[in-house]
């Protein structure tokens, strides 16, 4: 596999542009889970992990001598420490209900703040003023604790190649790794083994990084004179070789797809060293995968009863501070038991489940193309579970057209709490605050853009043909003018199925940019002439691609996390290509993640350069066929 050319070997620079007024709209959005919410760890709050606070005048309410510096409550959703002093800091609550948590005996553990809340119930989130380095500054001292640790780095496979892995050496030191590729279910099968493909693609990237891999694991297998173009040079560089490699995993944090043998694989490899830290960059998806272990055998039966789950949003930072879990200890009498569990489940055929699993696995299936199942070995509490009510389900209703029902997660109403015995030498599972990415187009987009433009269903590819001259626009955020090339080609958008696809000609592209951008034909950005005017400019990057041939593609062009065009072209044949982003974001080229993506569509619609769509069929894990 080859390494991702450099912007340098493709394209070059180029002073064309879009004309639109610089500036940069930033706006919230949110969206988290059904259910209530959990505890953090403690220390990291607003008032004491250094978040700055805003320059305007204090909040009336910061002058309040009722309201002490540190609360040492926590938002459960978030983790951040709980105060009244001013809206725009993390762990915010008016002085009335603040008062409230501090006077009250009972239900502090489950206070939720103002934030967390109107991402619950209004999917709103507050602008908070939370840098990088802040961020980088809490991960990084969590992972310089003493005493082993493994870590768990979550890679949203979407968005390769992932921006800080190259910079993880430095950060996780002598720690050992699990690389977790999530979100897999988005990505239809191009061809035949298509899993161990991008698992592959995965274990280039760590050995390009400069990772070692765990003695005695195999690790990526490579065809002689196919192995990463500079993987030799980094395994002699000592600095950036202390990180050890144990396993990459492709898994499903939404659908279970991977996760009881990512359980499974950490029981055997890991079993209960130490503490397990869960890093990643926004919007990679940890917090849900946090939420899925919590209802699994990798958390202690009372705990996960006991502690509610984390804040789910796309909007980058949903996580505050630490949130934990305690892990449970795989002793060999609870392995055999799971062993048993897992054993049986997997003899079960779909007609065998229960008519609330067969109705959540039909809305898994309709939500990704590989589905699993996830249960529990042990149970703490003796209650009756046969009558679960189905809810919305607050992640779904953002994207979701149908505003269909989904089960909601079962929790004990019994007032569970863990006593001082129950996590007496306990290790830990933490979620950390999701690593803020630079130069990324979320950071430019509003509440309603961000839902259009981040993928949460199975993703259907959009197939073109286009000649020389031609023109396609992913919205108002990409642009690809085909300038030069002796044959027509084939381009395959891979991004949110309600981002929409505009193709016209190139002497027509400039006039429809100014006509349609902020309205309803590119949809994205929304908001008209008023929102245009905010937005950055289109910057232009000429690109060459050479090959082609066999139907497979020589590049994706990727539009920072809108999503990437795969490119095909019909024979060996030198392509002429000019990309647009929106200035301050990043266009990236890179060999194709999906090379035989052009082969999933169907017959072309007569007098259109479109393609009609075919959608792969979902499959369950772990479940048998259905019985004839």
């Amino acid at each position: 596999m080859e390494a991702p050319t450099p912007r340098s070997a493709f394209c070059s620079r180029s002073t064309s542009r879009i004309p639109s007024p610089r500036g940069t709209l930033r706006s919230s959005c949110g969206r988290c889970s059904s259910g209530s919410w959990r505890r953090s760890e403690r220390g990291c709050g607003s008032a004491r992990s250094g978040f700055s606070r805003s320059s305007g005048p204090a909040s009336r309410h910061s002058r309040s001598r009722s309201c002490p510096t540190c609360s040492g409550f926590h938002c459960s959703g978030c983790g951040a420490e709980l105060h009244c002093h001013h809206p725009r800091l993390p762990g915010y609550l008016p002085s009335e209900k603040f008062r409230g948590v501090a006077q009250a005996d009972g239900g502090r553990a489950r206070t939720v703040c103002q934030r967390c809340w109107l991402l619950v119930h209004h999917r709103r989130a507050l602008r908070l003023q939370v840098s990088r380095e802040q961020y980088l500054q809490l991960v990084s001292s969590a992972l310089r604790r003493p005493g082993p640790a493994l870590v768990l780095y979550m890679v949203d496979l979407l968005d390769l190649p992932d921006a800080l892995l190259p910079d993880l050496p430095a950060l996780v030191g002598h720690k050992q790794l699990f690389v977790l590729g999530n979100k897999v279910d988005l990505l239809p099968q191009d061809a035949p083994g298509y899993l161990q493909r991008l698992r592959k693609r995965l274990w280039d990237d760590c050995v390009r990084a400069g990772f070692l891999i765990a003695p005695g694991h195999q690790g990526p297998q490579y065809p002689t004179g196919d192995e990463p173009l500079n993987g030799e040079e980094n395994s002699n560089q000592p600095d950036r070789s202390r990180t050890v490699v144990r396993d990459v995993r492709l898994i499903s944090a939404k659908t279970g797809y991977g996760v009881e043998e990512l359980i499974s694989a950490l029981q055997r490899s890991w079993r209960y060293r130490g503490d397990v830290y869960l890093v990643g960059t926004t919007n990679a998806g940890k917090s849900t995968l946090f939420n899925t272990l919590l209802e699994s055998d990798y958390c202690t039966a009372k705990g996960s009863e006991a502690i509610d789950r984390a804040t789910i949003s796309p909007w980058p930072g949903t996580t505050l501070n630490l949130l934990k879990f305690p892990i449970s200890n795989p002793t060999p009498y609870r392995m055999f038991k799971r062993q048993k569990r897992l054993k049986k489940e997997a003899a079960k055929a779909e007609e065998d489940l229960s008519e609330q699993e067969q109705s959540q696995l039909t809305q898994l299936k309709r939500h990704g193309y590989l589905v699993g199942r996830v249960g529990r070995t042990f149970l703490h509490s003796t209650e009756q579970k046969d009558e679960v009510p189905f809810e919305f389900d607050a992640d779904s209703l953002a994207f979701d057209m149908g505003n269909e029902p989904v089960l909601a997660v079962h929790k004990s109403t019994t007032g569970v709490e863990l006593t001082p015995d129950d996590v007496k030498d306990a290790h830990w599972f933490f979620d950390t605050p999701g690593i803020t990415k630079e130069n990324c187009i979320l950071n430019l987009l509003t509440e309603k853009e961000v839902d259009v433009v981040l993928p949460t269903h199975s993703i259907i590819p959009r197939t073109f043909v286009l000649k020389p001259g031609m023109v396609l626009f992913l919205g108002a955020v990409g642009r690809i003018d085909f300038l030069q090339g002796n044959h027509s080609a084939w381009f395959t958008v891979v991004a949110s199925n309600f981002l929409p696809v505009h193709i016209t000609s190139l002497d027509r592209a400039d006039a429809v940019y100014q006509k349609h951008a902020g309205h309803e034909l590119l949809l994205v950005p929304m908001g008209g002439k008023e929102r245009m005017e905010q937005f950055p400019p289109l910057i232009a990057e000429d690109i060459t691609l050479k090959g082609g041939g066999e139907s497979m593609a020589v590049a994706d062009i990727k539009f920072s996390s809108a999503g990437w065009v795969a490119v095909t072209p019909y024979f060996r044949d030198t392509l002429h290509l000019r990309g647009y982003t929106p200035e301050g974001t990043v266009l990236t080229i890179r060999p194709p993640l999906l090379p035989h993506i052009v082969n999933i569509k169907g017959e072309r619609i007569k007098k259109s350069v479109a393609y009609k769509t075919k959608k792969p069929p979902s499959l369950i894990y772990n479940l048998q066929k259905k019985k004839k």
